[in-house]
């Protein structure tokens, strides 16, 4: 049970790294910095920017240290991180409607010849279907009490 429990907290985690990620990729000229942009898309860029580590934090605790464990603690982080991931593929269904470019060629790479954000986003969409069915099949079974000692 432990180690069902072991292996859905970290592919938990693997998913939350995307909430740090922008932080290092969209705080340069790519994006936060790009004098190209309007400096109140730069505003909204930050406060997104903050969010998501705030909520990858959350996420962390929630996962990790919050006392008593609850494993309605791990479907809400399945749930947060579900909502950033879909609101990303949202914003690539919606490209044509704004405008917009899921590629800028003078700072995007290619992973197996995808652009990096397309992959990076499938593989934590894996990711967390992959530890939802886990939680569900693997650690959900063994949890007879509202409190699951960690």
């Amino acid at each position: 049970m432990k180690r069902n429990l072991l292996i859905a907290k970290v592919l938990l985690t693997l998913g939350v790294l995307e909430f740090f990620g922008p932080l290092l990729k969209d705080t340069g000229a790519s994006h936060l910095m790009n004098s190209e942009w309007v400096g109140h898309a730069r505003v909204h860029l930050a406060w997104l920017l903050g969010y998501m580590f705030f909520s990858g934090l959350v996420n962390i605790y929630f996962i990790w240290i919050r006392k008593p464990f609850k494993l309605s603690h791990l479907y809400l982080s399945c749930l947060w991180q579900a909502t950033h991931l879909v609101g990303f593929w949202a914003g690539i269904l919606f490209v044509p409607m704004y405008g917009g470019a899921i590629v800028d060629h003078r700072y995007h790479t290619h992973i197996l010849g995808v652009d990096e954000n397309i992959f990076v986003f499938a593989v934590l969409s894996v990711i967390l279907t992959v530890a939802y069915i886990w939680i569900k099949t693997k650690v959900e079974p063994y949890y007879k009490s509202e409190t699951l000692a960690a």
